[in-house]
């Protein structure tokens, strides 16, 4: 039986490397290699220094010997690096995204773009609706429910309204 890694801690942001056939830690990454519960194979994970869980788990290649995970090697472990980084970065578009809308609309002054941003608080969430025009200068700032359905007809509404709070 192959000789298992420490279990990772986060605790230290920028440890010193460490470069072992199933554990490499390094520019603020760790990449170890474990036991794939789902088959027979193995499995490596990715944590990002300061991170509890890993931002990349996959499949890694058997060793020579069929039994045996392959070690991990530089440029194995850049590849990592590069395709957990992406993961986070993806995950962090779809939050923004999630959490941040706009709308532009024309009205007879100009155009106004008007976006909700969620505060997404678990005692408080909320949404803040703003209306600013062509020039950036804000026009109203509002506190709407976290479940506020920014869209044209919904800006087009608020804007009629004089920017009254939404009901």
């Amino acid at each position: 039986m192959p000789c298992m890694p420490p279990t990772l801690t986060s605790d230290a942001v920028d440890p010193e490397p460490l470069h072992e056939p199933t554990l490499w830690r390094d520019n603020g990454w760790t990449a170890r290699v474990v036991k794939n519960n789902d088959d027979e194979g193995w499995a490596v994970e990715m944590v990002k220094a300061g991170d509890a869980e890993p931002a990349l788990v996959g499949p890694w290649t058997m060793g020579r010997d069929k039994r045996n995970p392959k070690p991990l090697d530089k440029a194995a472990f850049n590849t990592l690096v590069k395709t957990a980084s992406e993961v986070l970065r993806r995950r962090e578009q779809q939050l923004h995204a999630q959490l941040h809308k706009s709308v532009f609309l024309m009205v007879p002054a100009g155009r106004i773009e008007v976006t909700l941003d969620i505060v997404p608080d678990d005692d408080d969430a909320h949404g803040l609706l703003k209306a600013t025009d062509a020039d950036g200068a804000e026009l109203a700032r509002v506190r709407v429910s976290a479940n506020f359905r920014l869209n044209p007809a919904s800006a087009a509404a608020w804007i009629d309204s004089g920017y009254a709070k939404p009901g």
